[in-house]
């Protein structure tokens, strides 16, 4: 009787293995094998995230240049070529009446000037030459006068100075917006690596839905001979039938998590294709210290918060300044020296021309503004301590965030060491609960659980993973410096 039932044993063996290598033998592995590394490189090179980021970092950058052009010499040429009459005008008489009098003339003119913006003043100095030609057709009359040399300046007096300001809050926009873009493109990483493990996971759903089916059929199968043996109750039978169907079902459910998986992170990625992607589990943890104070000052030398804080204080300070430039009282010194001259043709122009000089000086004082000059200025007072009381909650904040995800960076790297741990005694637990289960010495119900916390500890093991790369890249994000490398973390694009 013992011979039988050995010899029942191995024929249950036999096919249960054999079952395995041909179910091993007919899948097919998929055509692209990608790591985690590979995945986050594509995205940052092919995602729509990634091509915003860098346009809206290239648009800044035109933005910069326009800016630095206000404080460079300006060379323009403006004039009127033609400018042709043809008329009738009112032309009064010695005797006070009124004759209308056909004309026909030219009045063309031509400038060339150069200005130059002082931004330590808010005034302009400038450099002009200008020609005019009148001509009389019905008189046949050609006369031109002009201005062969023209320096002059224009300095607004007590007023706000916006190039002042202009120079100093622009560059820090510039380096804003230059940090921005390499932590837009480390966001574009940390969402490529979401993606990857939802992918991921998704795989690792259907390899165990398909491993528990075939294991679940082949129970199924083992029951059934027992059955007719006499070995297994009706009772038992059936929930292994149960279990069967329900590991089918499971099958089909995962099967669909992976292709809606796949599709986002083909799109995410830039491929359109929708290839079929089999993914590396990224087990070789990155190992390296992060030592908090390095992580907050390096947070504070990269990150673009720290000089957008500055820039938020310039721009408060900026308006209070305007608030006092704009209170009512304007004055603006106008002054000119040049050369002058007329003459019948253009060479007569440059010939012996007299000076010429202008000096100006505007202004206006209000009288009675009724306070509103003085609200002006203590509006923008109140709004620039209002900035400053939240740059400061701010910074606050940042160097708490920086604590936080430092610390839950660790204490994640010391879990991963008990879920390895947790993973592999599960598996080990269920391989020797199966065979137990296939000698008799073990119920069917001891086995569900064996199997239900083998692929929990699996789908634990791996989202274990998912957070340590999660916290990977916020750490990266955070203070845009690779503690792996012990570099700053940068990406060759428009300077």
């Amino acid at each position: 009787m013992e011979t039988k039932t050995l010899l029942r044993m191995c024929f249950y063996l036999s096919l249960f293995f054999g079952s395995v290598k041909m179910s091993a033998q007919q899948s097919q592995p998929l055509p692209a094998r990608l790591s985690l590394n590979e995945i986050t490189r594509l995205a940052r090179e092919n995602s729509t995230a990634s091509l915003q980021a860098a346009t809206l970092k290239e648009n800044r950058y035109w933005q910069y240049k326009n800016f630095r052009s206000n404080y460079l010499p300006q060379l323009n040429l403006d004039g009127t070529l033609p400018d042709f009459t043809r008329d009738n005008i009112a032309v009064t008489q010695p005797d006070g009446t009124i004759q209308f009098q056909p004309i026909a003339n030219d009045n063309s003119r031509l400038n060339l000037g150069i200005s130059q913006n002082i931004s330590a003043t808010g005034g302009q100095v400038f450099l002009n030459s200008n020609l005019l030609k009148f001509t009389d057709f019905d008189r046949k009359q050609t006369r031109f006068s002009g201005n062969p040399l023209v320096i002059g300046f224009s300095q607004p007096l007590f007023a706000f100075n916006a190039l002042s300001w202009d120079n100093k809050i622009e560059p820090l926009r510039y380096e804003e917006s230059k940090k921005k873009y390499v932590e837009d493109l480390e966001e574009v990483s940390r969402n490529a690596t979401t993606m990857f493990f939802d992918l991921l996971i998704a795989q690792i759903n259907h390899e165990i839905a398909l491993k528990n089916k075939e294991n679940n059929d082949m129970l199924f199968k083992i029951g059934e001979a027992k059955s007719t043996m006499g070995k297994l109750s009706r009772d038992e039978l059936l929930q292994l039938k149960l279990a069967a169907l329900n590991a089918g079902k499971a099958v089909a459910q995962a099967s669909l998590y992976v292709e809606s998986s796949m599709l986002r992170l083909n799109y995410f990625i830039g491929d359109k294709e929708n290839s079929a992607i089999e993914l590396v589990l990224p087990e070789e943890l990155a190992v390296f210290d992060i030592d908090l104070k390095t992580a907050v000052n390096e947070a504070r030398t990269n990150k673009y918060q720290t000089v957008e804080f500055r820039r938020t204080l310039l721009e408060a300070k900026k308006e209070v300044a305007r608030a006092h430039g704009e209170n009512g009282l304007n004055a603006n010194l106008f002054a000119t020296f040049g050369l002058t001259n007329r003459a019948a043709d253009i060479p007569g122009i440059y010939r012996h021309p007299v000076d010429q000089q202008t000096l100006q000086i505007g202004f206006q004082i209000p009288i009675v503004d009724w306070g509103r000059s003085s609200a002006r200025i203590k509006t923008a007072q109140a709004n620039r301590k209002l900035v400053e009381y939240s740059v400061a909650l701010q910074e606050t904040n940042f160097d708490q965030e920086i604590f936080t995800q430092v610390k839950q960076f660790n204490m994640i790297r010391e879990q991963m060491k008990t879920n390895i741990l947790a993973d592999s005694t599960a598996q080990e637990r269920y391989g020797i609960a199966r065979q137990r289960y296939m000698l008799g010495d073990l119920s069917i119900t001891d086995l569900n659980i064996a199997l239900q916390e083998k692929d929990q500890a699996k789908r634990d093991y791996i989202l274990a993973l998912k957070n340590f790369w999660d916290a990977y890249y916020n750490i990266r994000i955070l203070t845009l410096y690779d503690f792996e490398k012990g570099i700053k973390i940068g990406y060759d694009n428009l300077n």
